[in-house]
């Protein structure tokens, strides 16, 4: 794993472990963490839900299975920072982890709809947002709280959400959320709250700092240390973008043919229609193949292989989601000062000999 911060953990798997397949092995799943992993006794843990609710729940692990259906959603989890790293090569973003690509992973996740708990509690009228809490207390917040998020009712009452216990096909481990983490396919990882405790009904969205203040999009001329509460856009659907895999970029390369692999996200509900690829910085380019994907919420795998010149030689790929939308050119136009949603064109330079 590529570490960047060892207290709170925060980890991506280097380009290669991505490339073998399209679910991503639980020990290489990137890790975004705002506070110490905690440590829960499963046997003791009970899931309260409340708020604007006719009937308020609590419950243990064992009475969400005996109650509910149990249900699998294969999704990509894509952490907001992904790719920062290219915009730090524009501007400096401090206090901020240089994530890479590759702060995206997939799972098969397996637990109980968060839709069926909520049909179960009985939503009143007025309930607008579902909000989460979890126990991992954060300094990073101000002042310091444990992690928060909400998503609106709308996508809460979609059936791929899910409160997981499984993933692929194994226990959930503790770093990723046991014994129940929350699943919101399509969005940003920060609404997939880990070490879930508490579900709650209300007419605003979550007031904790992560939902409020963190995670939302600044003018890149702003000042994150002034901006106030609920300023800037709320981070929600996973943007479209792409990334290049294989040639890892860590080896020297031949020049001549060689198999290019990346994978492609498009977030929310929509799926990858096409990537383009070139080796001369984009002045042409060439259409890749594009896998289906394993399901409507995970990302898609590409491949072309291509003639790569002597010498410095930039690999740029960029995709088309399904509503016609293309990814921006250029992570300049996109700049903002907590480095979020960089989904400009992929880009790798390689230093190829004969």
């Amino acid at each position: 794993m590529v570490v960047h911060e060892r207290d709170p953990y925060n980890a991506e798997p280097p380009r290669s472990a991505l490339a073998g397949g399209p679910l991503t092995p639980a020990d290489t799943f990137y890790s975004r963490n705002h506070g110490p992993v905690p440590e829960i006794d499963a046997a003791s843990w009970r899931l309260a839900l409340d708020g604007l609710v006719q009937r308020p729940l609590l419950l243990s692990l064992a009475e969400l299975r005996e109650r509910f259906q149990e249900h699998t959603v294969a999704a990509t989890l894509q952490c907001a920072g992904n790719q920062r790293s290219g915009f730090t090569e524009i501007r400096d973003i401090p206090g901020e982890d240089p994530w890479g690509p590759c702060a995206t992973s997939t799972a098969r996740w397996t637990g109980v709809r968060l839709l069926d708990l909520l049909t179960a509690a009985g939503l009143k009228a007025g309930a607008e947002h579902i909000a989460f809490a979890a126990p991992d207390v954060s300094q990073l917040a101000d002042p310091p709280q444990p992690y928060g998020a909400s998503v609106p009712v709308a996508k809460a009452v979609h059936g791929e959400v899910l409160l997981a216990w499984t993933m692929n096909g194994a226990p959930l481990p503790r770093v990723h959320g046991a014994p129940l983490r929350v699943v919101v396919p399509g969005w940003i990882g920060a609404r997939s709250v880990k070490w879930l405790q508490r579900i709650t009904a209300q007419r605003k969205p979550s007031g904790n700092y992560f939902q409020a203040t963190a995670y939302r999009l600044l003018p890149a001329d702003a000042d994150p240390a002034a901006v106030g509460a609920h300023e800037g856009i709320s981070l929600g659907p996973v943007a479209l973008n792409c990334a290049i895999l294989r040639p890892d970029g860590t080896v020297r390369r031949i020049a001549g043919p060689a198999e290019i692999v990346g994978y492609a996200f498009a977030g929310d509900d929509r799926t990858v229609a096409r990537v383009d690829v070139s080796v001369n910085g984009g002045r042409t380019w060439s259409q890749a193949g594009v896998d289906a994907p394993i399901g409507p919420w995970t990302w898609q795998y590409w491949r072309t292989t291509l003639d790569l010149p002597e010498g410095e030689v930039e690999i740029t790929a960029r995709a088309w989601d399904s509503t016609g939308a293309a990814q921006p050119e250029s992570a300049a136009h996109l700049w903002n000062p907590k480095g979020y949603a960089n989904n400009s064109w992929a880009r790798l330079r390689l230093n190829c000999s004969r």
